[in-house]
């Protein structure tokens, strides 16, 4: 991994790549005509209608920057150099919880594209670090916020 690199499926780069021209283009202007209709409303220095627009069109400008500066540092991930032998970056773990025995799959993702609802993890969530690099068969001992989680790894896919 190099300094400052972003690692994304392709599905997580073309998604925030939307989102970014979304941002760009209608929201943008969205937030301009906010803008000029609290404007019109008269003595913008107590017009809480055009503080919260221009509020809001400095979040949209952040947001833009961030995704900018992120998607220059995109490193699409490539299946084909990476171990499918081990919990890494773009793997897909089936898991079984050895104390409930419930069986759970989680795909780490780096964090822009990690959303728990879906089953896809953070490398840098505890989870996900404890998984890093382990194969199948596996038992994994992780320590999380609610203490420590064991399980056993069933199988590993991309």
């Amino acid at each position: 991994m190099g300094i400052g690199s972003v690692y994304l499926t392709r599905e997580g780069y073309e998604k925030l790549r939307k989102e970014l021209e979304l941002l760009k283009t209608v929201r943008r202007r969205e937030l301009s005509a906010e803008i000029g209709i609290a404007r019109a409303h008269g003595d913008i220095s107590e017009n809480a209608e055009y503080d919260a627009a221009k509020d809001a069109q400095a979040l949209n400008e952040a947001r833009i920057a961030g995704l900018e500066k992120r998607l220059v540092q995109a490193q699409i991930l490539d299946d084909t150099n990476i171990d499918k032998d081990k919990a890494l970056i773009g793997a897909t773990v089936k898991l079984k919880d050895l104390d409930s025995g419930e069986e759970i799959q989680y795909t780490l993702l780096s964090e822009l594209e990690a959303d728990f609802s879906q089953g896809k993890i953070s490398i840098t969530s505890p989870l996900g670090k404890g998984l890093l690099g382990h194969k199948e068969n596996e038992i994994v001992e992780i320590k999380v916020p609610a203490g420590i989680v064991k399980y056993q790894i069933l199988k590993i896919s991309r």
